[in-house]
């Protein structure tokens, strides 16, 4: 099969075909991949911005649809022929490895969910089956965007109705997370991100207002549109420790939550002002929205089909899996929302 590589860190990935496929063992299940997504994690992983890398060679992705094409011992979530939903987020069932895929002389080490790949090796517990009747390229978002960027709303931060919230970066996570806000009905529901087209998105899903902060100074703004208060609570999907700092500024004193879905690179550090906790406000971060797949997925899977959730603007561009490194600089420059992938051919 073919796959896309990470062999050094800081360099593109390479599209390498001919790769076997191991045996499966007990909890892995064998998953031909149909769409993949493209998350900021995957970018983060080719940069080198998680510090060293221990497992290169490996493969790379963490949000995809596919079909069963076989299980491994023990596994009983998912039937052959089931079309699925790869995320990382564990959910029920067995927790496996990934598979080592030999090629050549040596071995391709993978993850516990992987989908850049035409077949992958995924642990039970990173599966869910698809919803029926769910749109197939929408469904790559729930293996990570949605769980997370709505997660960060419903199961987190709970906002009461008619408060002001305010989301910075407006990626998947981030847009995920303001259609979740909007359905809060806050008084002012305010967006942050540097690129016009995403805020000129986020105006039609619903915000209030819009920031553009390579102009404006968002937390300048965000105080004048509050009266000089601040906002109730601010999402950050980001990406930069800027954001996140520019996020919990944001919120008033005397209660204001600020939660952050960015893991910038593990050099960096976060600066806040040591006061600001005395007078009320709180910051936390999430790891993964909170969610639990086997119960969120089918409540979002609802929720869009009761026409809550306008998903389809959350996918920019699709691509080949031959075109993976022009994806993936598109999304470090800021040019798309999310990329859809097409892995297999039916």
């Amino acid at each position: 099969m073919k796959a896309a590589v990470l062999f050094n860190t800081g360099e593109p990935l390479q599209i390498i075909d001919g790769i076997q496929m191991p045996g499966l063992t007990t909890g892995q299940v064998q998953v031909k991949v149909l769409y993949s997504g493209v998350c900021h994690s995957q970018l983060m992983e080719v940069q080198g911005g998680r510090g060293e890398d221990k497992y290169l060679p490996h493969l790379l992705g963490h949000e995809g649809v596919g079909i069963v094409e076989s299980v491994g011992q023990g596994v009983t979530k998912v039937d052959v022929g089931d079309k699925v939903i790869i995320g990382w987020i564990k959910g029920q069932g067995l927790d496996a490895p990934g598979g080592k895929y030999p090629h050549q002389d040596f071995l391709i080490n993978s993850g516990s969910a992987t989908t850049l790949t035409e077949q992958s090796i995924v642990a039970e517990n990173r599966l869910v089956k698809l919803p029926h009747g769910f749109p197939e390229k929408l469904a790559v978002l729930l293996g990570c965007a949605l769980p997370t960027g709505l997660g960060l709303v419903f199961n987190e931060l709970k906002p009461q109705p008619n408060k002001t919230i305010a989301v910075f970066g407006l990626g998947g996570i981030g847009l995920s997370a303001l259609l979740a806000a909007k359905l809060s009905n806050p008084t002012k529901l305010i967006a942050i991100d540097v690129n016009p087209d995403k805020l000129a998105l986020a105006k039609q899903l619903g915000a209030t207002h819009c920031i553009n902060s390579t102009t404006t100074d968002p937390v300048t703004e965000i105080y004048r549109l509050t009266e000089q208060v601040g906002v109730d609570y601010s999402l950050e999907a980001g990406g930069t420790t800027q954001t996140i700092e520019q996020a919990f500024e944001s919120v008033r004193d005397g209660g204001g939550q600020c939660i952050f879905a960015s893991h910038p690179s593990d050099d960096l550090k976060i600066q806040l002002e040591p006061h600001a906790f005395h007078r009320g406000k709180s910051i936390r971060g999430s790891w993964g929205g909170g969610a639990q797949p086997d119960k969120d997925i089918p409540l979002f899977a609802d929720m869009y089909f009761k026409g809550r959730l306008n998903l389809e603007p959350l996918i920019s561009k699709e691509y080949t899996l031959d075109k993976i490194n022009e994806a993936i600089d598109d999304l470090e420059n800021k040019k798309i929302v999310r990329a859809l992938i097409k892995i297999a051919q039916r």
